[in-house]
């Protein structure tokens, strides 16, 4: 029997954990996962080369039925989309991930409430730290968090999972912007919507 080629997902690192998430708990063995690092949201000049890279590996391994983007803008200016485009990749719907968790219409309701609001997902949450105080060199130059904040008056978290470990990184994040405070259930939103319609409904598929 013809053992059925995978979808490879090529994701943002942020992503990562929760696409595992999801497949492991839906059973959905039809996915293979290759992510990029996270950390290149602060160098996105580094994201289109990648996934060019990775999107010709692929295909000259043919050993993918088709591949998939699990990634936003993320700062490339739309130079990802257009590369995209020419390797005939679909990408999941939105800008970003705060959009895919959200959805688009909850997303506008959000910013038109308040332009000046910065979000955080759980993984941006875990890593505030390592991505944000040191990524941005706001541990080294204080000052510098004034300038990229000085226009922000809230901080929503947008939660996937309910995490009392996680709600406190994402309220202390806030204290430490000194923002105002907002915590919003998403779940896995669109990112979940997304990889069930792509499942291969092959039964062969099936665990």
């Amino acid at each position: 029997m013809t053992v059925p080629k995978p979808t490879l997902l090529i994701a943002c690192g942020a992503l990562g954990r929760e696409i595992t998430q999801l497949i492991d708990a839906n059973g959905w063995p039809c996915f293979e996962v290759r992510c990029l690092p996270a950390s290149w949201h602060n160098t996105p000049d580094r994201i289109v080369p990648a996934m060019k890279e990775k999107i010709a590996e692929a295909k000259s391994s043919d050993s993918y039925q088709r591949i998939l983007a699990l990634y936003g803008d993320c700062g490339t200016g739309g130079l990802l989309d257009q590369l995209l485009e020419e390797e005939g990749v679909e990408r999941i719907p939105g800008a970003h991930c705060y959009e895919f968790f959200s959805g688009s219409l909850q997303f506008e309701e959000m910013a038109e409430e308040e332009l000046g609001t910065f979000y955080l997902t759980d993984y941006l949450a875990r890593f505030f730290e390592r991505l944000i105080i040191k990524g941005l060199g706001i541990d080294r130059h204080p000052e510098l968090q004034d300038m990229y904040f000085a226009n922000y008056k809230r901080l929503i978290y947008l939660a996937q999972t309910d995490d009392p470990e996680i709600d406190a990184l994402a309220e202390a994040a806030a204290a430490r912007l000194g923002l105002a405070y907002e915590r919003r259930k998403t779940g896995y939103g669109g990112l979940n919507s997304f990889l069930e319609s792509n499942v291969d409904k092959d039964t062969s598929w099936q665990p």
